[in-house]
Parts: C-alpha cells; sequence; structure tokens
C-alpha cells in the first residue's frame, strides 16, 4: 500500500491538480489566515473576515484591502 502524503490544507484535493499549484495555494492559505499588522493601530490583530475585508480586534476597526493578504 502507497502511503500519501497531504500537503497541509491543499490535501483536500487528493491526487489533482499537480504539485506547484497546490504549493502555491498553502503558500497563499498560510499567510491570509494568520494575524497581520493593522494600517491603523500598527498592531497585530487584524484578520480576514471575507474577501477583501478585513477587521482588526485590537482597534475595533473594519476595513477593506487585499483580497488574500493585506496590502502594505
Amino acid at each position: 500500500m502507497v502511503k500519501l502524503k497531504k500537503s497541509g490544507s491543499a490535501g483536500r484535493f487528493g491526487a489533482r491538480y499537480g504539485k506547484t499549484p497546490k504549493a502555491r495555494l498553502v503558500k497563499i492559505e498560510k499567510k491570509q489566515r494568520k494575524k497581520q499588522k493593522c494600517p491603523f493601530c500598527k498592531k497585530l490583530g487584524a484578520k480576514r473576515s471575507s474577501k477583501g475585508i478585513w477587521q482588526c480586534f485590537k482597534c475595533k476597526k473594519k476595513f477593506a484591502s487585499g483580497v488574500f493578504y493585506l496590502k502594505e
């Protein structure tokens, strides 16, 4: 029996689409899911709530920016 290695969050695609597109997806999803620096209070507290909508839990502001991660 062959043992398969799942590639992070892209493991949900199984054997489809190839290694390179899945590696790119994992890289983007890792960056988009972690807390990022808020442009208003300059602290790590902004999280993505939906496509292009971000919310800072430190200063309680909701704002629009990049779809996958905050533009600097």
